[in-house]
């Protein structure tokens, strides 16, 4: 619906309850609206809103006229909000009166969830359930290696595996939950990880055998643990700047074109790059252990959600990587794949032009640094027309595993067919 009179702001910014043995925030009363600019005043009005506050919380944003913002607004500032769009006349759809209930229904499931111990995919999981997964497949599998790509602020591991089959293969690096609210990105890279080791098509058998995968479930480990203790909706990471304010993002922190686009210098902010390229602990030990593998990996693939997207460099500049075409028929057959089992649409594109300007993400500084040419970020599951799409119901795990499994079978298929792989 069109706001057409201001509303009265109630409530206070910050609820406090009791969960997880400790206080968390609630976003008990917090709306979410649909805002889309018709005009270069409106869309500019938008993007200074976003990061002027932790009161507001855009889901989604973009960088054009005519793209769609969602945006998780407080309620003491539930005034002023609607009267910025009034002045500016924009219209926004309300979305949601109860952005908490949602999260709820999600802490319902996962309370109820554990009481017989295992490790499945039909729900999402913790981060020490994670690592201690990682390490049973470790004592399990004599192809499987435990590794640490580097480790947090709070000096949390940034736990992996190395699956190998045989000596010589091409190396594949995988990376999940680099933005903390994003669950269903470790829960994919968990479910890919052990399809490698369980699946006996011949097509998943191809590629498990004949890749070495650096699987990473969690590269944002102190976030991940925040978002389940703490604050459900939290992205950066937990590093303490001043004034109060914690974290960057962590994806905006690599250092390839550094802040250049995409990225805010406020602390405040989701998409704060930092201070400067690899402020972030994690992000300069993983960066150092990539680097190490140089020679080794040859495809780098980061999963995020959501929207459905598949992505590739760059971000900072619309100008077209040397392969360009390469990486636009690769993602075009991909998500094509993608879509057979399910039906689930995905977009593609160049970071730039495909979903707005952002400088210093992981999957750029692989292409440009590394030299790793089948770089690619999947945005999966849901689509954009959702709102609440980082409280993705678990019962969505599977289904995001198996297609996205297929669509990888594809790229890496496609990619070596045009020669991108070297034993």
């Amino acid at each position: 619906m069109g706001l057409s009179v201001a509303v009265t702001a109630v409530g206070i910014c910050l609820c406090f309850g009791t969960a997880f043995g400790s206080e968390v925030a609630r976003y008990d009363n917090y709306r979410v609206y649909e805002v889309i600019p018709s005009s270069t005043n409106q869309l500019n009005l938008l993007k200074d809103l976003e990061g002027s506050s932790d009161s507001l919380i855009f889901l989604k944003s973009g960088d054009q006229v005519g793209t769609k913002f969602n945006v998780v607004v407080a309620p003491h500032k539930l005034a002023d909000f609607t009267e910025a769009l009034l002045n500016e006349g924009i219209h926004a759809r309300l979305l949601e009166t109860n952005m908490q209930k949602s999260i709820d229904e999600e802490n319902q499931r996962m309370l109820s969830k554990r009481a017989g111990g295992s490790f499945d995919f039909n729900d999402y999981y913790e981060l020490e359930d994670i690592h201690a997964w990682l390490d049973k497949l470790a004592n399990q599998y004599d192809q499987v290696e435990l590794l640490e790509g580097g480790h947090s602020y709070e000096n949390r591991s940034i736990k992996g595996v190395k699956v190998s089959y045989k000596s010589g293969n091409p190396g594949v690096f995988v990376e999940g939950g680099i933005h903390a609210r994003e669950w269903i990105s470790p829960a994919t890279v968990a479910y890919i990880l052990n399809e490698l080791l369980t699946n006996t098509d011949p097509k998943v058998r191809n590629i498990a055998e004949n890749y070495d995968w650096y699987m990473f479930p969690s590269v944002n480990p102190d976030g991940y643990v925040y978002t389940h203790k703490k604050d459900r909706l939290w992205r950066k990471t937990r590093t303490p700047y001043s004034g109060g304010c914690f974290g960057a993002d962590p994806n905006r922190n690599w250092d390839f074109h550094w802040a250049e686009q995409g990225t805010s210098n406020k602390c405040v902010s989701d998409t704060y790059g930092g201070p400067h390229p690899f402020s972030e602990v994690e992000t300069k030990t993983l960066s150092q252990f990539i680097a190490s593998l140089k020679s080794k990996i040859q495809a780098y693939i980061s999963f995020h959600s959501y929207s459905q997207l598949l992505l590739f460099p760059y971000g900072h500049t619309h100008e077209h990587t040397p392969n360009h075409n390469d990486l636009y028929d690769i993602a075009n057959a991909t998500i094509k794949s993608l879509a057979k089992r399910y039906g689930t649409y995905y977009t593609f594109g160049n970071t730039f032009d495909a979903i707005y300007p952002a400088s210093g993400a992981s999957m750029d500084w692989a292409y440009g640094t590394l030299d790793v040419k089948i770089s690619y970020t999947y945005e999966l599951r849901p689509g954009q027309e959702s709102w609440d799409g980082f409280v993705l119901p678990p019962k969505q795990i599977i289904p995001t595993g198996e297609e996205t499994l297929d669509s990888l079978v594809t790229l890496l298929e496609e990619s070596n067919g045009r020669g991108y792989f070297k034993n």
